[in-house]
């Protein structure tokens, strides 16, 4: 079936022989799972970073914003690691039918009672066929604290004036976050890796991009597709434009986890972090700076083990009537403004 530009969701899933009734259902992404060699350093740079210590043990943290999860990040210690993203499900049937996919490695023995996590509740871990671990939870009791908004920023423009007798006043210090927003991967088997996490999880694109490949007609070229942003289909509920991010690596270039992103409240929110962190000594991998495919406003770091990580705000929501879009792919398409993207980004 040929997919013309601009494609419905619908379409897609035909053309790629997608049975929405066998996907797994994810409600939403959770949190992330590293390993970090020093627990010290890492705890020190999410704390300036916006995160706060929800829970230790002298081996473990979990991380939590001010957002409605019980938390956003879990790290133990050990060699540096990723541990994979973690997905929340629908029900703890959907946990038991994550066992019964085809060609699935199982991690960890299985389904796993979170005794210590705050919250609680079953976790499962799969290898997925680029061998990146995939997590998914079921059962986490929900946060019992009130979640306490930012108040909204009132602007002044060159012909509404709604803030009078009134002045803009911040205070300088981290960029709290809200919630997880999204992970990438890096993989050298991008079809087998889409297949995957869009046949068996209602997972969707929202965009796809392709290079250019010549063919033997002279005058005509073929598409290779090597990325992909895609969201978790909730059918007419408004989502994330993206919650997972796959690029297409060089070959023999080694697997592995690109960023976490995580939404902050505002662009003067983020801009304060930007300036907490530098201040600290960290180092910038990126912005700050604005996308194009998702239009999030962006600043890259490293944490102190070397993973990157984003703040994000002002991200776009898609649903099953937003159409599935195609683009080329290349670095001078990744953002509308900001600094140059550097080299390490695109590693």
């Amino acid at each position: 079936m040929a997919i013309r530009e601009g494609c419905g969701k619908v379409e897609w899933l035909a053309s790629h022989g997608v049975d929405k009734a066998k996907r797994v259902m994810l409600r939403k992404v959770s949190h992330m799972r590293y390993q970090h060699p020093d627990l010290k350093q890492i705890t020190t740079f999410m704390r300036d970073f916006g995160l706060n210590v929800v829970k230790k043990t002298p081996t473990q943290r979990w991380f939590g914003g001010y957002g409605p999860d019980q938390y956003v990040y879990y790290c133990q210690e050990g060699p540096m690691a990723f541990l994979g993203g973690t997905f929340e499900v629908e029900s703890y049937h959907e946990l038991e039918r994550i066992l019964q996919l085809p060609c699935v490695q199982v991690l960890d023995g299985g389904i796993q009672e979170m005794a210590d996590a705050p919250g609680g509740g079953h976790l499962l871990s799969i290898s997925d066929p680029e061998g990146f671990p995939v997590n998914f939870v079921y059962g986490q009791a929900a946060k019992t604290t009130e979640v306490m908004l930012p108040g909204k920023i009132i602007y002044n423009d060159e012909s509404a004036k709604p803030r009078k007798r009134k002045f803009q006043r911040f205070n300088e210090g981290p960029a709290s976050v809200y919630k997880l927003g999204h992970f990438g991967l890096c993989v050298n088997g991008f079809q087998a890796q889409l297949e995957f996490y869009t046949q068996n999880f209602n997972i969707v694109p929202s965009d796809i991009l392709y290079v250019a490949l010549e063919t033997t007609t002279p005058g005509e070229v073929d598409r290779k597709e090597v990325a992909m942003f895609a969201h978790i289909d909730r059918g007419q509920d408004l989502v994330d434009h993206h919650t997972l991010f796959l690029t297409t690596l060089a070959p023999g270039v080694k697997p592995h986890v690109h960023h976490c992103s995580f939404e902050i409240h505002d662009f003067d929110t983020q801009a304060l972090g930007h300036q907490w962190l530098a201040e600290k000594g960290y180092q910038s991998v990126w912005g700050v700076g604005r996308h194009i495919l998702g239009s999030q406003i962006f600043d890259y770091w490293w944490d102190t083990s070397g993973f990157m990580v984003e703040h994000y705000a002002d991200g776009d929501l898609v649903n099953e009537d937003t159409p599935l879009a195609f683009g080329p792919a290349g670095h001078e398409g990744l953002a509308v403004w900001g600094p140059e993207v550097p080299g390490a980004f695109l590693e």
